[in-house]
């Protein structure tokens, strides 16, 4: 019997408050987790190491980049935008270390909104750092922490590794961000964009078995096979 393949699922440290305890913790929204268990997968949840990204790697069949704060934005050549939310340098250092070294390794990686960021500066790309500007709508993010009400339609292309992970070329999604890729990383084709205004949401690695990024939110819709083609990725690798 094959084992079930084994992701990584990357995360904050953040204080947290349970009982009588106020102290840091490795936080990670619980439906990232349902849903790599409900594709078959274990899910590990993996917070900033003092160990080498390869170490981790050796351990695990699948890597995923989350949701969180704001890059710091001088790693792709720019000042903060006063709407930009405070970084967190050894988070940003980490998850930069270790989508460098899984995509070397052609091991299945997926980042979703801040993880898909985080791939394309990892590749020399730039971010719009603060949509409701350049746009003129809060349209990616109506309602701030909540996914009800900020759904809308993204273009896939068709043939490309999200439109098959998808399922669809069109595609209902949960959105829930100020930020979007702006120039696209070296090597990475954009292959999603938003329905109407054209946002960045979805970049991917031609030629990797599965390297993709996806600026929504696909664990907060459990209709959603994006992280379950990510687990059949890892279970073939």
């Amino acid at each position: 019997m094959t084992a079930p393949p084994v992701i990584g699922i990357a995360c904050a440290v953040l204080r947290a408050q349970w009982g009588p305890w106020d102290q840091p913790a490795a936080v990670v929204a619980a439906d990232y987790v349902r849903q790599v268990q409900a594709a078959g997968g274990i899910a590990v949840v993996v917070p900033p190491q003092s160990c080498t990204p390869g170490e981790v790697l050796d351990r695990l069949d699948g890597l995923m980049l989350t949701g969180g704060n704001d890059l710091e934005s001088s790693l792709y050549g720019e000042d903060a935008h006063s709407e930009a939310e405070a970084p967190d340098p050894e988070r940003d250092a980490w998850e930069f270390a270790l989508v460098r070294e899984a995509i070397a390794r052609d091991m299945p990686f997926l980042g979703i909104c801040r993880g898909m960021q985080v791939m394309n500066v990892a590749f020399g790309g730039s971010l719009t750092q603060h949509l409701p500007e350049s746009l003129g709508t809060t349209d990616h993010r109506r309602t701030t922490g909540s996914f009800d009400g900020n759904d809308h339609l993204v273009d896939l292309e068709e043939g490309s590794l999200i439109a098959r992970a998808a399922g669809e070329v069109v595609h209902s999604v949960p959105s829930h961000h100020h930020q979007a890729v702006d120039r696209v990383g070296d090597g990475l084709a954009l292959t999603g964009v938003s329905s109407g205004d054209g946002v960045a949401e979805a970049i991917e690695l031609p030629g990797h078995r599965f390297a993709l990024g996806v600026q929504w939110h696909p664990e907060a819709d459990p209709t959603s096979s994006v992280i379950a083609a990510l687990v059949d990725a890892a279970r073939g690798a």
